[in-house]
């Protein structure tokens, strides 16, 4: 689209184009803006500064993630150029663990920006609704349907900072054009009362609507967005259990699709683990991991590390044998009678268990992963049992946001002496022990989804698979340096991700190219074509 199209007002509500004070005197004449700016013409560098200053001049994270949504909604190339400048400082505010207070708060503060809503009410008519939305190139839909918002449960359309979270994420650290980016929320009724009850809540007013006519929904969406934009990648964001391995397993072999919670979280799990075994010099196939939480995020991470013991020899039974998972009901067994049919792959065929410390000191778990979404569960009794057993526990605490961490950095230093190998969800600050300062990873899918998004855009995929996931994953993990690992940290310094994200994603293009799952002829240099790709956020004449 051209500048010259818009002129006036209108091109200052434009925020793809809008370039605000950035303007000079002859294209403020040329384009009818005399007279609507401030007489000065300041730079894209002195814009940030001004952006700089306004964000730490106000109180609390949620008012500066406020601030970024209005510029997101005004000026679209100085919103990316501000993430772009330090994605590690902004993340947070634009995503976890900002975004949950901003979910839970999101009809008390709604902002317009460019997002799409399609409610369950409008079956029959997603194909028309959907070509409302302006840009008809888009290759990327993050799309939710709220009912498992992070930790904090069923937020209906409130869910929607989740899409555009993750959205301005897949530009902010890998580069992903954002005019291509679509964020999407079906909406199919919520089941909170206190949303129902709420005035402000801008979804439907009804409960959520389960079974064939929900899925039947999600099949119209699926075929509206094949229909529209043949090229596009769909992300599913944020289902429940019940609905989020479903999806995946109806959709995954027809078009190009995953899900975040499932396969990302798995893959930077999986990254976080092959960072840790640089640390404990001990092979994959020889590791245990017990899970707290037995849902989708549990089973998907556990696949997918069973996929990577099976790829260095072992059978793909044994290895789901070595990857137990415990809920509410305690340990998954075989004789349980009320497992889905994506939790009985790790049913173990054991007696029960009851408790977690039991099911840890008598499985001997070389790693503890958390995805219950319940804080605190991982006490002194277990981290304790964890370092009695062994001389690098892995404590991977990955429960969102910050509120939720089964623990903190500090207690599973603090109560392993030192020794834990630690990495959560959300971020914790560098803890002290005996002198040495340890630095906490975040298991952050950030570096994961970007970067196949990326590879995506770039090659134009047909299919993602399990093992563009594990490529990712070995690509993450070779970047954390000899001196990273020395402090601790498992994952590439979140102020590199960016050129880590950019890594990964040549690696997985090089999957895509090398197993035909490409709809554009392979270049001579995967990673030139990856950077050919890069969005940069400058102001073109």
């Amino acid at each position: 689209m051209s500048t010259h199209i818009l002129t006036g007002y209108a091109l200052l509500r434009d925020p793809r184009l809008n370039r605000g004070t950035a303007f000079s005197e002859a294209e403020r004449r040329e384009l009818r803006l005399e007279g609507l700016l401030p007489p000065a013409s300041l730079s894209l560098d002195l814009q940030l500064a001004r952006l700089h200053i306004e964000l730490a001049d106000l109180d609390n994270d949620l008012q500066r993630y406020l601030l970024l949504s209005d510029l997101q909604a005004r000026n679209e190339t100085l919103f990316y150029a501000l993430l772009m400048s330090d994605p590690a400082r902004f993340m947070p505010l634009v995503y976890t663990p900002t975004v949950g207070e901003a979910c839970q708060k999101f009809d008390h503060i709604y902002r317009h920006a460019r997002r799409m809503y399609l409610p369950i009410s409008a079956r029959g008519r997603l194909r028309e609704i959907l070509g409302n939305w302006p840009q008809k190139d888009v290759r990327f839909i993050v799309v939710t349907d709220g009912e498992r918002i992070l930790g904090l449960g069923d937020l209906g359309v409130s869910g929607m900072g989740i899409p555009l979270g993750k959205l301005a994420l897949y530009t902010a650290c890998a580069g992903v054009p954002p005019q291509h980016c679509l964020p999407v929320t079906l909406d199919v009724g919520t089941n909170n009362q206190a949303l129902l009850d709420d005035p402000l809540y801008l979804g439907l007013r009804q409960n959520r609507v389960r079974g064939a006519d929900y899925m039947a929904f999600i099949d119209e969406f699926v075929s509206a967005m094949q229909a529209l934009y043949p090229k596009c990648c769909i992300q599913w964001e944020d289902f429940a259990n019940l609905n989020a391995a479903p999806i995946l397993e109806r959709h995954r072999d027809k078009v190009c699709t995953f899900n975040d919670d499932i396969q990302g979280t798995a893959a930077v799990a999986l990254a976080g683990i092959y960072g840790a075994l640089r640390i404990s010099e001990e092979p994959l196939a020889e590791q245990r991991f017990l899970f707290l939480g037995g849902g989708s995020a549990a089973t998907g991470i556990a696949e997918l590390i069973s996929q990577a013991m099976a790829m260095e020899g072992m059978s793909v039974t044994d290895a789901r044998a070595r990857n137990a998972l415990f809920d509410i009901n305690g340990l998954l067994t075989a004789s349980r009678t009320d497992l889905t049919a994506f939790q009985k792959p790790f049913a173990l065929s054991r007696a029960p268990i009851a408790t977690f410390v039991e099911a840890v000191k008598l499985l001997r778990p070389t790693g503890i992963i958390g995805v219950s979404t319940v804080p605190k569960l991982f006490n002194q009794q277990i981290i304790e049992a964890m370092a009695e057993i062994n001389e690098r526990p892995i404590i991977f605490p990955y429960s969102n946001p910050t509120s939720r961490s089964e623990c903190t950095a500090e207690e599973a230093y603090r109560w392993s002496d030192g020794r834990a190998i630690f990495a959560s969800g959300s971020p914790f600050e560098p803890v002290e022990i005996a002198g040495k300062t340890l630095t906490p990873g975040q298991g952050n899918n950030v570096y994961i989804f970007p970067a196949i998004g990326m590879a995506v855009f770039a090659t134009e995929a047909k299919r993602i698979t399990d093992e563009m996931f594990i490529v990712a994953a070995k690509a993450v993990a070779e970047q954390v340096t000899e001196a990273n690992l020395a402090t601790g940290l498992i994952y590439p310094p979140q102020s590199k991700i960016f050129s880590a994200s950019l890594h990964v994603a040549t690696r997985v293009a090089q999957y895509i190219f090398d197993h035909d799952l490409a709809r554009v002829e392979p270049p001579d240099d995967v990673a030139a074509l990856i950077q050919s790709r890069v969005y940069r956020p400058t102001y073109l004449s």
